[in-house]
């Protein structure tokens, strides 16, 4: 099994910036891409970023790109995401997730994921 904490969120003004962690313990070896998706209260769950490292890339959501960083440590099975400018509508719980197995490039939807955390709430105030 594998274990997914995420660290970092909390209340910040619009145009402000926050740094998301998110550490992977457990049976990591086969994780081989980790990404961040979030969800609004009411709404589905959205892909935000992701890196894989089978092969090295990585992918960003239209809504967020230019604004937001995805970074990761593959020996720690670590994840960063660095977010910038935040508006309002940034407002969510992020949840950190990641695939494992015997699959590569970078997804971008829920069910191909495996391991999820258990969010961390982000609020941007107007």
């Amino acid at each position: 099994q594998v274990q997914l904490v995420e660290s970092g969120g909390g209340l910040v003004q619009a145009g402000g910036s926050l740094r998301l962690s998110c550490e992977a313990s457990g049976r990591t070896f086969s994780i081989y891409a980790m990404g961040w998706f979030r969800q609004a209260p009411g709404k589905q769950r959205d892909f935000v970023a992701a890196i894989s490292w089978n092969p090295g890339s990585v992918r960003y959501a239209d809504s967020v790109k230019g604004r937001v960083t995805i970074s990761g440590d593959n020996a720690k099975k670590t994840v960063y995401l660095q977010m910038n400018s935040l508006k309002p509508e940034d407002t969510a719980v992020y949840y950190c997730a990641a695939a494992g197995g015997l699959g590569g490039g970078i997804p971008q939807y829920p069910p191909e994921y495996n391991y999820w955390g258990h969010g961390t709430q982000v609020t941007v105030s107007s």
